[in-house]
């Protein structure tokens, strides 16, 4: 959707009620789910993963209710404005309020459910977060710059990293956050680029590369990581969930790269948890199962 048509959407949202901008992001929805067979094939190579036993017929439609969820990422950002037509319960967050009082922490999110919402009411939940985002740019963005503008807007600050994986004064700046008793999330599900650093899983049966960087800032910050998601359990409802910390130990030079992948593969074991217990709202529309092979 371009900025343009979004704005104008909202604007006949707040006219018309909820129901006309679900009636037509989900005509989106449908548009990009035929005319996108790329994407498509994305998403049916990871139901066939998570339900190997089914048939073709019931992956494309897994993979069509996964287009459809996905248009809630974008209605439930109209609702942000009102705090309370979103309610949400929070597993875990003692676990980052220790961490902001003492070295701070990683939290390490996925594509799952909606991160802005996330972001904007982790805020809320915990008055003095102070928290970092790292997140993707894409050229020519549009509708993510304007969530990501929102977001800028709730204090909270943005590091943007390109395809070309970012700058080294990026990590700099994360350590620094870290040891100021912060918090700094970032992707544990996207590789960026082709000679990104990456650690190697087993996830829904195969083996995947997930990127390195949560696991290296973790090491040089000597910072717990948290697994973070934010799950929508009802229609206007999201579950918030820490993990218990991982700690990613750096003392022993020669074990540091198993640590990393003892590391990456709890968080592959918690993601694929959540990927069965809430199938469609894994938005990750880019090729993952084979990514590295």
């Amino acid at each position: 959707m371009r900025a343009v048509f979004y704005r104008i959407l909202v604007w006949l949202t707040r006219c018309f009620g909820l129901w006309f901008f679900s009636l037509i992001a989900g005509g989106i929805a449908v548009g990009y789910f035929f005319l996108f067979p790329r994407r498509v094939a994305v998403g049916m190579r990871f139901y066939r993963a998570l339900y190997p036993h089914k048939s073709r017929t019931f992956h494309r439609w897994c993979t069509f209710r996964q287009f459809l969820d996905f248009t809630h990422v974008f209605r439930d950002r109209l609702l942000l404005s009102d705090p309370l037509k979103i309610t949400t319960d929070f597993n875990g967050w003692e676990r980052l309020r220790d961490a902001m009082g003492h070295r701070g922490g990683i939290l390490l999110m996925s594509h799952m459910g909606n991160w802005e919402v996330a972001a904007r009411l982790l805020k809320k939940t915990l008055p003095d977060l102070r928290l970092m985002l790292y997140m993707g740019v894409k050229q020519k963005e549009q509708i993510e710059g304007l969530q990501k503008q929102t977001v800028r807007g709730s204090d909270i600050h943005i590091v943007g990293v390109d395809d070309a994986g970012g700058s080294p004064f990026d990590i700099v700046e994360g350590i620094r956050h870290l040891r100021g008793g912060g918090l700094v999330s970032l992707t544990g599900d996207r590789i960026w680029q082709a000679d990104q650093r990456t650690v190697a899983v087993r996830f829904l049966g195969q083996t995947v590369h997930l990127p390195a960087a949560p696991y290296v800032l973790a090491m040089a910050a000597d910072a717990p990581l948290f697994v973070f998601f934010a799950v929508r359990t009802g229609k206007c409802h999201y579950r918030f969930f820490a993990s218990p910390p991982i700690i990613v130990p750096a003392a022993d030079r020669g074990r540091r790269e198993t640590a990393m992948v003892h590391a990456a593969q709890q968080y592959a074991d918690l993601l694929e948890t959540t990927v069965r217990r809430y199938p469609f709202q894994w938005h990750h529309f880019e090729p993952f199962l084979d990514a590295g092979q």
